[in-house]
């Protein structure tokens, strides 16, 4: 484990030093600007020297916390005498919560990181410091550094209010040896729904003759974000109208064939575990423990499983149907419209933004970076430790598809997720959770004001 945690740093520093050096940088000395402007030198660092603190509020577990102290340690080389307080939520629900009462309460964190699919919340009220003004401002960041796609998915009524960054999507982790033990050949660029199956079902074994699978094909979490890629893939669409949507569409054709094959993976085909087996071990910690050979998830999985030392793993792209189709998973740093130290604030969004932060939080496996010029880079391609194959994410950004961006979102998919984990575990039927789903909602898209 230690030469592991090694190896990442030599890959990082390595990496990092050729990233800076081609953006006319280093790590550790930042460029002196000529103005006192904020933001005016390279890597987020104004000419001036920032005092004072910030509260940045995160969420993940700790391998994913790593990624976030790397980038504020780096930050106190370019502000030494500044202090970036770190508060820490493990879980994605709590750190929302918390960060919920604290704007309710006037006291949120200067700095928080934020999924797309929930910051319509508080975009829509007004309470977060948009971020365009500031970048069109900056001469460290600009808009052009990143993609386009992710840029977008933080646009409020055309304002960019967070800069994202990462420029995450959904794959297929998958255990090599497990493969090789079972004579199953390794997913292909171009391989379909039917190869998808036909492999979990070639890798779902009874290994003990006992009549209960000791290992499975895939782990899936029954979830719309899971979901949403194959109805896309099928040619069907979760809402009526992606930037003004007034009601789920999973009743069409499209979208219900699609929604009836991925329940079958558990209910008709079993190559995913059953219900006990899922509330007694989270699919990725049974990826971890050797007992599934494929977990769909977003590159936020591959911290902790780099950590896993009995087998050889890599990623692959989602199956595709009609169509090639994945769906965005991209988290950003947004500012409080109420922080009382916006410009230490800021220099510390344009820093995490800049290369030098891109590239340390890239060395430690949990983003996508976001800024084109990382992603391409060595840094990302060609880490020392696992996913050899870190192309895949790049290789499907162009047939990335986004959720609505509604006020109401989380509620939505909080409704739809219940339902579709019943259908998933055989509960209820198919028709019956997209009625009871398509019910419950249409009051929250009433509801919701859009970002476009």
């Amino acid at each position: 484990m230690e030469r592991k945690r090694m190896l990442r740093l030599a890959s990082l520093l390595a990496a990092g030093a050729a990233v800076l050096s081609a953006c006319g940088g280093t790590a550790a000395t930042p460029t002196t600007a000529t103005s006192s402007t904020p933001g005016s030198a390279p890597n987020g660092s104004s000419g001036e020297k920032l005092t004072g603190k910030i509260d940045f509020q995160v969420f993940g577990d700790p391998a994913e916390l790593a990624a976030f102290r790397a980038v504020v340690d780096g930050f106190k080389t370019v502000q030494p005498d500044a202090t970036v307080n770190i508060v820490h939520v493990p879980a994605q629900t709590d750190h929302m919560t918390k960060l919920s009462a604290a704007f309710a309460s006037g006291s949120p964190p200067d700095v928080f990181i934020i999924n797309y699919r929930r910051y319509g919340q508080y975009a829509s009220k007004g309470v977060i410091e948009p971020a365009g003004p500031l970048m069109e401002k900056s001469a460290s960041i600009k808009e052009s550094d990143y993609y386009p796609q992710a840029l977008d998915a933080f646009r409020y009524k055309g304002t960019l209010m967070c800069v994202p960054q990462n420029i995450s999507n959904l794959v297929v982790y998958y255990n090599i040896d497990l493969f090789a033990a079972n004579n199953v050949a390794e997913p292909a660029a171009d391989w379909t729904w039917d190869d998808f199956l036909a492999t979990a079902q070639g890798l779902t074994k009874d290994t003990n003759g006992d009549g209960v699978n000791d290992t499975h094909g895939v782990g899936v979490d029954p979830e719309l974000i899971r979901l949403a890629p194959f109805v896309w893939a099928n040619g069907g669409d979760i809402v009526d109208n992606p930037d003004k949507p007034t009601r789920l569409t999973l009743d069409t054709p499209e979208a219900r064939e699609a929604l009836q094959w991925f329940v079958d993976l558990q209910r008709v085909y079993k190559v995913a575990p059953n219900e006990p087996e899922a509330k007694a071990e989270h699919i990725e910690s049974r990826f971890m423990n050797g007992r599934l050979s494929m977990v769909l998830a977003s590159r936020a999985s591959t911290p902790s499983f780099r950590e896993i030392e009995g087998f050889e793993w890599d990623v692959a792209p989602l199956p595709m149907r009609k169509e090639k189709a994945t769906i965005l998973h991209s988290d950003a740093y947004c500012m409080a419209a109420s922080s009382q130290n916006k410009e230490l604030a800021w220099a510390f969004v344009e820093y995490a933004q800049g290369p030098d932060g891109q590239t340390r939080a890239a060395g430690l496996g949990r983003t996508v970076p976001s800024r084109k010029d990382i992603a391409q880079s060595d840094v990302f391609l060609k880490a020392m430790e696992p996913p050899a194959s870190s192309t895949v994410f790049l290789d499907m950004i162009p047939h990335m598809q986004l959720v609505p961006i509604i006020s109401t979102w989380p509620q939505v998919e909080g409704v739809v997720n219940e339902e579709l984990e019943r259908a998933f575990y055989g509960v209820i039927t198919v028709d019956e959770a997209i009625s009871l789903a398509t019910e419950q909602t249409n009051r929250l898209f009433a509801e919701a004001e859009t970002a476009k």
